[in-house]
């Protein structure tokens, strides 16, 4: 049984949350940006400032996040990548959870403003998110950041990107990563684990909706790129050698089942794995700021981050 909370802001996204899988990706992106809420934690940081990124066929923008505290400090560095089904949310969407991010993990957030889908079909955002974190560990020094703290985190679609990335970096020979923190993450498109079917629908995130995902990422045939761990990152053909992994589950998710696979595929791997599940909360509920009930849940994640980084 639900939280009385948890129950009804659930029931009120159910009720609000726009019908995306009727929608183009322009529209549902419009719709979605409507909906956003100005972050109330400004003050959690000392500075946020917007740059430019360049990428093979253009630019990306990407906001870096600098926590209050000595200007002369070695700072982990923290890659942040959004979630949004691939085609929606951006900077200001998760400005709040970034905000926050930086100050509690003592770090410098570099979110990044990744190219959506339809438009730029996969594996582009991937690829995105590792030029962003090329161009992040190139200036360390400006950034004030520990090379061997650096870390990479998504929640959603963007802990699908977190963990290509992962890969991308461990096959590109770098840069090297101190971890990876993968929230609520997209793994496959196969949408056909029991966690799918026992919460296709009325769980705010439904099993139609991934499925519209998809299609707009890889194309109505949800075809995979010659390198499919570069879309699913479970077919890898192997998982060893990647960074410390933090996987956080909500229970109440189709994609809980995919989380928790994909843990224990990197514990099986030796991959070091701190795996938390949620029992009481349904997907993207660490990154609702104004939802007191995820609370806990991303003061745990801040304690493991610290953990982690303490140790690298």
């Amino acid at each position: 049984m639900l939280d009385k909370e948890v129950a009804g802001f659930l029931a009120l996204l159910n009720e609000s949350f726009p019908p995306i899988a009727a929608m183009s990706g322009a529209e549902a992106r419009a719709a979605t940006k409507a909906r956003q809420v100005p972050p109330g934690n400004l003050d959690d940081v000392r500075s946020a400032e917007d740059v430019t990124i360049e990428v093979d066929g253009g630019t990306i923008g990407a906001r870096v996040y600098r926590p209050h505290g000595p200007a002369d400090v070695r700072r982990p560095l923290v890659l942040f990548l959004h979630g949004g089904g691939f085609v929606f949310c951006d900077l200001e969407s998760h400005d709040g959870f970034c905000r926050q991010l930086a100050r509690e993990v003592d770090a410098v957030v570099v979110s990044v403003d990744y190219r959506l889908a339809p438009e730029h079909r996969a594996p582009t955002a991937a690829e995105d998110g590792y030029a962003a974190l090329l161009w992040a560990s190139e200036r360390h020094d400006e950034l004030g950041t520990d090379p061997a703290r650096v870390v990479v985190a998504g929640d959603s679609a963007g802990g699908n990107l977190a963990a290509v990335v992962a890969l991308m970096a461990r096959d590109r020979r770098g840069p090297e990563l101190a971890g990876q923190a993968l929230l609520g993450p997209v793994i496959d498109p196969g949408c056909d684990t029991p966690s799918y079917a026992l919460y296709a629908d009325g769980w705010f995130n439904t099993r139609a909706n991934m499925e519209w995902y998809w299609d707009q990422y890889l194309g109505a045939d949800r075809r995979l790129p010659d390198r499919p761990e570069l879309v699913a990152p479970a077919r890898a053909e192997s998982h060893a050698g990647l960074p410390p992994a933090i996987v956080v589950v909500t229970a109440a998710d189709p994609l809980r089942d995919e989380g928790e696979q994909y843990a224990a595929r990197l514990a099986a791997a030796g991959v070091p794995v701190v795996t938390r599940i949620h029992p009481g909360l349904f997907h993207g509920t660490l990154t609702f700021m104004s939802f007191r009930a995820g609370a806990a849940a991303r003061e745990l994640l801040y304690a493991d981050l610290r953990a982690l980084l303490a140790h690298a």
